[in-house]
């Protein structure tokens, strides 16, 4: 399986902006910005969407787990907190 994500950034870090869009098209050209992604202004960003993934994977494979043991979960609720180093831009930890 190969699933596709893009995104476009046009100008400087902090006036410039950009898009992202999935190979599905539930994300099709969704803004982001340097204040949505450092300052908190209301909108979506790359950590965000990072976080969203691994909570999606770690529900879907607890799931599994527990299907492999005979248990069915009425549902499965999961948080996932991405921490991200600003001044090296990097991501340094996720925690579930």
């Amino acid at each position: 399986m190969k699933h596709i994500g893009k995104a476009v950034w046009n100008g400087s870090l902090k006036e410039g902006n950009g898009i992202m869009c999935t190979g599905s098209g539930v994300l099709l050209d969704t803004p982001y910005t340097f204040k949505t992604r450092f300052e908190g202004e209301k909108g979506t960003n790359p950590d965000e969407l990072i976080a969203a993934a691994h909570a999606g994977c770690f529900a879907m494979a607890l799931s599994m787990i527990l299907g492999k043991e005979g248990f069915t979960p009425e549902y499965l609720k999961t948080k996932a907190e991405v921490t991200m180093d600003a001044e090296k831009l990097e991501l340094t930890a996720s925690h579930i």
